[in-house]
């Protein structure tokens, strides 16, 4: 009924159900909640794409520091720390939601304001594992370019989605 408010709601490739301003994708989990959280934010540099950083095979980790106020960054074989985020809101073992400090041409945003947010959720089922839940929001944050950055981005996040219940299964 509001769709001309709010954008219409449609299901895209890799399960990801998008609006004109957010996407969002879940996927099930073979983990309990406190696991998926631990590897999904303790252990990012175990799934995250190298291909999917700034510093590709230069790469030395992926962090999120779990904590109100932690940085989300990369850090080179050199020691380069490359920031690409903030954490906003950390809910053990239930829930984060990051800043996405990266412009649409891929350059760091270092104004907080001027960034998107990735919101993410682990749900918990009675047969031991659960699902997580990713929003990608706040497209508009990123100025001039952001529905062809959202597209893009609502293509890369099924496949890192994937990444991670693949890392997630091995641990």
């Amino acid at each position: 009924m509001f769709g001309w408010l709010f954008g219409r709601k449609g299901e895209s490739g890799g399960g990801v159900t998008e609006t004109r301003e957010l996407f969002s994708l879940t996927r099930p989990l073979a983990a309990p909640a406190d696991k998926a959280f631990a590897v999904f934010v303790d252990k990012a540099d175990t799934w995250w794409p190298r291909r999917n950083t700034w510093s590709q095979d230069d790469l030395d980790r992926i962090v999120i520091e779990p904590m109100f106020g932690g940085r989300c960054y990369e850090r080179t074989k050199s020691g380069e720390e490359r920031v690409w985020g903030k954490v906003l809101t950390i809910s053990r073992p239930g829930h984060i939601v990051l800043t996405w400090q990266i412009r649409p041409d891929r350059s760091p945003e270092p104004e907080e304001a001027a960034a998107s947010r990735i919101d993410v959720r682990f749900m918990a089922n009675d047969q031991g594992g659960g699902s997580i839940l990713l929003v990608h929001r706040d497209f508009p944050r990123h100025g001039e370019g952001w529905e062809k950055y959202k597209a893009e981005m609502a293509k890369a996040w099924p496949g890192m989605l994937d990444a991670y219940v693949k890392a997630l299964a091995a641990s």
